[in-house]
């Protein structure tokens, strides 16, 4: 893990979903992916992510880089597995009343 991503963990963008342990985080999204077999996984780019959550790529490079949501390393980009952005959309979520 690079120098960069180790200084951002711990860090929560304001209004972030709760934290769960980073370790349990990545054993969700394996255990996710294992169940659903790669080949039916899709990968949305960053530029995807940011779009469908309505936040710039920096905060989902952030949020990458903090562990709050899982993503794949391909050469010198990141991609995102699509049910982990739902997932963290559904935790985030809170109902006004």
């Amino acid at each position: 893990m690079s120098t960069s991503a180790q200084s951002g963990a711990g860090r929560t963008p304001s209004g972030s979903a709760p934290q769960r342990p980073r370790a349990e985080r990545d054993e969700a999204a394996e255990a996710n992916i294992a169940e659903a077999g790669l080949a039916e996984v899709r990968f949305l780019t960053v530029a995807e992510v940011a779009k469908v959550m309505r936040v710039s790529k920096m905060t989902v490079y952030r949020m990458v880089h903090s562990g709050d949501l899982p993503a794949v390393r391909v050469g010198r980009s990141f991609r995102v597995p699509e049910k982990a952005v739902h997932d963290y959309l559904r935790a985030a979520y809170i109902e006004a009343g």
